[in-house]
């Protein structure tokens, strides 16, 4: 499917934890070559066991840029500078970097190269595991309509994506990229609940898997807002609408606003430069 749509490609991976090696799976299956991937990869161990499971080449940072058209960078925030310095003067002109990491700006990406390099950020999230991440994409100063459609591409072989103004990637980053984890955190605590109600965990974690699952499903099939699903099934007096009440008094809406405010905060604060 990409390689209809863009011909032959050479991708460089520098990266390979858990995200790296999702996005390198989605990246396979979407009809990617594995002779046209290499991943730089500093553990040796983790090197050899990408190239077993993957038929992948493995190599130092510079030797994997040297031939790509697409980078894509995996690592942690503080440490994009200084990748990007190392490989800055090997890059060809044209190549793409693709930063998926929270809170490093395309600006601050275009300093450590050399002028005109076309840049993209990209919040993903873990659901990408699985084939059903949620990316937010934005293009730097010189990232073409070709290079975004090429990010785009990309990151549909592992769910969906949102293009983005790059003012929006914060408030991104606290409701899809760190999103799961709030939907972790509310089965963690019903599945609690559910245990001190007399269920079993193993049968308490179904249940509400399950009802997480389906709700989801609903609003994705139907269209409709949650709003709108959650009255429809709060008949007065009836048990949703004291168990809405009760989360009402406890102030769950205003706490998870917070946390998200929190989470944008956090994701600005880590774009910003170190002393």
């Amino acid at each position: 499917m990409y390689r209809e749509r863009f011909g032959e490609m050479k991708i460089a991976l520098i990266g390979a934890g858990v995200m790296g090696e999702s996005l390198l799976a989605g990246i396979l299956r979407s009809g990617v070559s594995a002779t046209d991937i290499n991943i730089a990869e500093i553990r040796a161990q983790r090197a050899a066991e990408l190239t077993e499971k993957y038929g992948v080449t493995c190599s130092d940072a510079l030797t994997a840029v040297s031939n790509a058209d697409t980078v894509l960078l995996v690592v942690k925030p503080q440490d994009i500078a200084g990748v990007l310095v190392e490989i800055s003067s090997t890059l060809d002109p044209n190549t793409l970097i693709i930063s998926l990491a929270a809170g490093v700006t395309t600006a601050s990406m275009e300093a450590n190269l050399c002028a005109g390099q076309p840049v993209a950020r990209v919040m993903p999230n873990t659901p990408s595991l699985v084939d059903q991440g949620m990316s937010g994409i934005s293009a730097g100063t010189n990232c073409s309509d070709a290079h975004l459609a090429r990010a785009v591409s990309l990151m549909t072989s592992v769910g969906q994506t949102v293009v983005i103004p790059e003012e929006l990637q914060d408030s991104l980053t606290a409701v899809s990229g760190s999103g799961p984890a709030y939907i972790f955190y509310v089965i963690e605590s019903m599945v609690a609940g559910a245990v001190e109600l007399g269920i079993s965990r193993e049968m308490a974690t179904e249940l509400v898997v399950q009802t997480v699952f389906g709700a989801a499903s609903l609003i994705k099939q139907t269209g409709d807002e949650a709003q709108t699903l959650r009255e429809r099934v709060s008949s007065p007096g009836g048990t949703t609408v004291a168990a809405i009440n009760t989360l009402d008094e406890h102030g769950v809406r205003e706490a998870f606003k917070a946390a998200m405010s929190a989470a944008q905060k956090r994701s600005k604060e880590l774009g910003q430069p170190t002393s």
